[in-house]
């Protein structure tokens, strides 16, 4: 038995798509948008379309922007010898939250993964090469994630950048503030341990 109109039950479907969303949370935001007042629902479906018809890729960094270059790569105040590699968007806004890298960036789009059938090509490594190549970069921060895709990733651009004769990094990572010793497991603890500076 349907307990929904079909439309209804079509925007709940379309919610439950987005990730991290499950069929009680796609519900609740169904109904909320039926119960917008018309103009407001209209606004929200037309934020949609117009991001979706007007965004695209910076021909320089990959990341999302609705101009040929976005404003992080016109910037002639950042270091343009530097380049942070991240696998999606949303990883620049939370480097420029910290407001302590003025570099470029280099946006992915995903990590290699053989399990889910994600190699070089189907992400944007050929673009950072051609860039190392072309611009006068001196160092590459591989900022990927430090999961299995992550490394996989950071370990593969590496092999491929080292003949530019650049400097290569890998983010540090290690004990997050405030944690606990005894409840960290061995990867981080050694990470940590490897990571360490001078004080």
């Amino acid at each position: 038995m349907d307990y929904f109109a079909p439309p209804v039950e079509r925007l709940i479907e379309e919610f439950a798509k987005l990730p991290g969303i499950g069929q009680k949370t796609a519900q609740r935001l169904a109904f909320h948008v039926l119960d917008l007042p018309k103009e407001d629902a209209e606004r929200f479906a037309d934020a949609i379309r117009e991001a979706k018809a007007k965004t695209f890729t910076c021909a320089r960094c990959q990341n999302l922007t609705d101009s040929e270059t976005c404003p992080i790569c016109a910037d002639q105040s950042r270091d343009q010898k530097t380049i942070c590699v991240v696998a999606e968007p949303r990883d620049v806004i939370a480097f420029e939250r910290t407001k302590e890298y003025h570099g470029l960036y280099h946006v992915l789009h995903g990590t290699l993964s053989p399990m889910g059938h994600v190699g070089p090509d189907d992400i944007r490594i050929r673009e950072l090469v051609q860039r190392v190549a072309d611009e006068d970069t001196e160092e590459v921060i591989l900022a990927t994630n430090p999961d299995t895709e992550g490394e996989a990733t950071a370990m593969y651009i590496s092999r491929l950048l080292q003949p530019f004769g650049i400097r290569i990094t890998r983010l540090a990572y290690g004990i997050p503030v405030g944690g606990h010793l005894e409840f960290v497991d061995e990867v981080t603890l050694t990470r940590a341990l490897e990571g360490r500076r001078d004080l």
